[in-house]
């Protein structure tokens, strides 16, 4: 795959991207992907919550923390200026596209790749709805955007997945967390019932409903993630119970993740872990869908969708977009992916059998 002609000597890089969890660990796949292709080596930038991502990373030589304080405006321009300095010889890779790494770029003496963020294709159609405008945002997905950075010729989205790397310890304490709360070689569906923005999830009773789905047909279930738990009463509900690195392992031990449009959703991904994501106030045009081979994004195609580019904005249906998703469609999604699981495992095809074993 053809490189960026004035960049082929440079093989090592910073990386620039601060964001949101979703927005870091969707870079992992590309770091993978330019590791591969090209021989780099990356040191990255970012917020401390997200520096466990990189942990375990060969191709991550070291992560470079940038805490509250270091992002204010004078502070960071000497930090911009330590960085050049002390990483003089490597080229900048910004993922980020923004006022900061901007100004990181104008302290820099190497080469320096940026990404598409398309911001104008993205303003145009959140207030247009223009089919033009949806089939460029369309055309990649935010990793392959990433991707143009360094090459205009992207592959495909499901070729550039996020990965973590997690140990054979990590690995094991989550498993067997799981036997303690649900039994031997339990393969649960794990339940991310909250988001940053609250339009982006489903309704409180949805997830009720679903969960007493998931029971009826005897299928185990935990919920992660950060919030008010949902489900207080039942030991399996995790939430604000574990670290990034934790529900990491843990959703490796999942037959599939149900969540919002939310960075946990990505962290799935990363561990092989297929997703059914609930899509409402945003859309496949921003890029962050998951593109794993048995993943589904559930969605009503409402045309007051997108109403914003982050799910902020306020809803003058009553979050008709996510409310109308019933329960029983996860279900079915379910149902779909563990069937394409069955049928690549066996060669079967056919209806799955009561008796078919989890997928993971």
């Amino acid at each position: 795959m053809p490189i960026r002609s004035d960049h082929t000597l440079c093989k090592r890089w910073l990386v620039f991207r601060l964001g949101h969890l979703g927005d870091v660990t969707l870079t992992t796949g590309v770091l993978d992907r330019f590791a591969r292709d090209f021989g780099w080596t990356f040191v990255f930038v970012t917020k401390r919550p997200w520096a466990e991502i990189f942990i375990g990373n060969p191709h991550v030589e070291r992560v470079v923390i940038l805490d509250e304080p270091d992002l204010r405006t004078v502070a960071f321009a000497a930090r911009c200026q330590r960085l050049a300095s002390e990483y003089r010889g490597r080229g900048l890779l910004d993922l980020h596209g923004s006022l900061r790494s901007l100004m990181l770029s104008a302290f820099w003496r190497g080469p320096v790749l940026r990404y598409p963020k398309m911001s104008l294709d993205r303003r145009i159609f959140l207030r247009t709805r223009a089919k033009a405008n949806s089939a460029r945002l369309l055309r990649a997905s935010v990793p392959q955007r990433y991707f143009m950075a360094a090459s205009p010729d992207f592959p495909p989205a499901g070729e550039l997945l996020p990965r973590i790397w997690l140990s054979d310890d990590e690995r094991y304490a989550a498993r067997q967390r799981l036997d303690s709360l649900l039994g031997r070689g339990s393969a649960p569906v794990a339940l991310h019932p909250f988001a940053t923005h609250s339009l982006k999830t489903w309704p409180k009773e949805h997830w009720r409903a679903f969960a007493a789905l998931l029971e009826r047909e005897g299928i185990p279930w935990l919920a992660l993630g950060r919030g008010t738990p949902l489900f207080s009463d039942q030991t399996h509900d995790l939430s604000n119970a574990t670290s990034l690195r934790e529900s990491c392992a843990l959703l490796s031990h999942c037959r599939a993740l149900v969540s919002g449009d939310s960075g946990p959703m990505h962290l799935a991904s990363a561990v092989g872990t297929p997703v059914v994501a609930l899509f409402g106030p945003t859309t496949r045009e921003w890029g962050f869908y998951p593109a794993g081979p048995r993943d589904r994004v559930l969605e009503n195609n409402l045309p007051c969708r997108p109403c914003s580019l982050h799910g902020l904005a306020a809803c003058r249906r009553g979050g008709e977009c996510l409310a109308g998703i019933p329960p029983e469609k996860a279900l079915e999604a379910l149902e779909q992916q563990a069937r394409e699981a069955y049928v690549e495992t066996t060669g079967k095809g056919g209806v799955l059998p009561k008796n078919a074993p989890p997928f993971s």
